[in-house]
């Protein structure tokens, strides 16, 4: 979708490159502005769908902690509380890690 849009911003930025071209100096101020404004608008857009499209997965810190909230509720056993501990250590480890080198 993404991708698409851009052609069609590439497609609209070369029919307005060519016709300022060939324009009186009016207007091809205000064909400048137009394409500024136009330029300015894509971008935003772009990187809001591109934002979107990236969302981010929680942390094993607080998935651990949503199961654990889980588990005193009852919801869940402590055999399945111990094994998904168990497999979200390693990824708890490197996040620490991660906050250690970075923060």
């Amino acid at each position: 979708m993404v991708d698409q849009f851009r052609g069609t911003l590439q497609a609209i930025v070369g029919g307005l490159m060519e016709r300022l071209l060939q324009s009186g100096a009016e207007r091809l101020v205000l064909e400048i502005a137009v394409l500024a404004v136009l330029m300015a608008v894509a971008i935003y857009v772009i990187d809001k769908v591109e934002s979107k499209a990236v969302q981010q997965e929680p942390t094993a810190s607080e998935l651990i902690s949503k199961f654990r909230e889980s588990h005193s509720r009852g919801e869940l056993s402590d055999a399945e509380f111990r094994t998904i501990k168990t497999n979200l250590a390693a990824q708890l480890q490197a996040e620490l890690k991660d906050d250690g080198e970075t923060g």
